[in-house]
């Protein structure tokens, strides 16, 4: 997800790194260009239009790939992902079933939760399948694509919610994996006091310094394009003598088993 002023600014760095171990990457806009982004809302750009990109964005994915990949990924122009840790996480579920995976937030003072937008989720075939074909359909139980707001993260969760497809959580190794954050910030040892928002809608206890994170960490937030180099460099090139290093078996699933 991007905006036509960011093409150049984010997402131009984002297609130069990560995006390019994607199957296949779209630019979600609001604007059609060569970039490219595909313009799936016609409203003014900005933070109050995000449900109805969103929405849109889904609407479109689903119309023209649906039938194509297993997994879709949603995240924005300053999200870095390591598609190889994303992979791992996904290849232990059928996306034949319905799964919405990602970072688990608490919404509000209810019982419910939803998925980061920030740290970005993930979609099963089968989860996408249900929030167009029923929730979409649905307006008294998802909220239109006519409604303008900004809370798109857990409209898009009350629309599978609804539709009995549950958040599920990505811990690993019972460490967090998706960050609303970049590596700076959520590695400090004492960062978010117990005040600020994400320590109180942290699904689960929020952990500081190092030990808040999975070594086999997905994704990060709020990550400048210039710090999207430095990631993918200390990620995939720099290697510190005598530490093991590993090529991924060609057979996954001899280590994350059998999908559920």
């Amino acid at each position: 997800m991007t905006y036509p002023s960011n093409v150049n600014k984010s997402a131009i760095h984002v297609r130069n790194t990560w995006a390019k171990r994607c199957t296949k990457t779209l630019f979600m806009s609001s604007e059609n260009t060569t970039f490219p982004t595909i313009a799936v809302v016609d409203h003014l750009e900005g933070r109050k239009y995000l449900w109805p990109k969103s929405r849109g964005a889904h609407q479109y994915v689903y119309d023209h790939h649906v039938d194509d990949f297993d997994w879709f990924l949603k995240a924005d122009d300053d999200t870095y992902v390591i598609m190889e840790n994303l992979r791992m996480l996904v290849a232990r579920y059928d996306p034949n079933k319905p799964f919405h995976v990602g970072r688990r937030l608490k919404y509000k003072e209810t019982k419910r939760s939803f998925m980061s937008g920030g740290a970005g989720y993930v979609l099963s075939r089968e989860a996408l399948k249900i929030l167009v074909e029923k929730a979409f359909q649905s307006p008294e139980k998802c909220t239109p694509i006519t409604v303008v707001e900004e809370e798109e993260d857990p409209k898009v969760a009350r629309c599978l919610w609804n539709f009995g497809v549950k958040p599920i959580d990505a811990l690993i190794d019972g460490r967090e994996s998706f960050h609303c954050f970049a590596p700076p910030i959520v590695l400090q040892p004492d960062a978010f006091p117990s005040k600020h928002w994400y320590a109180r809608h942290s699904y689960h206890s929020l952990k500081r310094g190092p030990e808040c994170c999975s070594e086999y960490s997905i994704s990060f937030h709020y990550v400048e394009g210039y710090w999207m180099y430095m990631l993918e460099y200390m990620i995939y090139h720099m290697r510190p003598f005598g530490v093991g290093y590993y090529d991924c078996p060609h057979n996954i699933m001899s280590i994350v088993g059998a999908p559920t």
